[in-house]
């Protein structure tokens, strides 16, 4: 993922009711190495690593990258978010021309159904928002992950296209342009 133009990075933490975005720290490195070898997040991601891939590749300071978000809830990382512009070689057949502000985010298992998704994408949009204020964001997910639809549709995002791709059924929304989500 590519720089989102005119930020500065890494940005204030950005603080939720419950959770904090903010930039990757050294502390993060046993988080990212759970959840990239979760077998539950690696559900509609084309799977998981395993734990000993993870901790050889993994380098030891997280990568910082514009964009990319820690969600810390009481200290501790619960999962990543990011929120940045797409690359040609990663954009979708659906609009391959366009550039791409795409928001994802993972979560480790045993946080779901808290609404902490809802909150961190929530102030990450508002955050986008403020910063490039009129710009569109994206949203993919496989269609069978009712759960991120679900999420999507809350956050205001609306069908564009549905597509096959890495073997799955995949849906695109976009939010255009970026308010605030309710």
């Amino acid at each position: 993922m590519t720089e989102l133009p005119y930020a500065a990075w890494p940005p204030a933490p950005i603080r939720t009711e419950r959770l904090v975005l903010r930039a990757p720290e050294p502390r993060d490195r046993p988080g990212f190495v759970e959840l990239f070898s979760s077998p539950e997040v690696g559900t509609y991601l084309g799977g998981s690593r395993s734990r000993e891939e993870c901790e050889r590749v993994l380098p030891e300071i997280p990568e910082q990258r514009p964009g990319l978000f820690v969600i810390e809830l009481d200290g501790t990382m619960i999962g990543t978010l990011e929120l940045n512009r797409r690359p040609p070689e990663l954009r979708s057949g659906t609009a391959p021309n366009a550039e791409e502000d795409e928001l994802g985010y993972l979560l480790l298992p045993e946080t779901w159904g808290h609404g902490y998704a809802a909150e961190a994408c929530t102030a990450a949009l508002a955050w986008f928002a403020a910063l490039r204020p009129g710009e569109s964001v994206v949203l993919r997910t496989q269609t069978a992950n009712t759960r991120s639809m679900r999420l999507a549709t809350k956050l205001g995002f609306t069908e564009v296209a549905r597509y096959e791709a890495w073997g799955a059924k995949q849906w695109m929304g976009r939010m255009s342009p970026v308010a605030t989500p309710a």
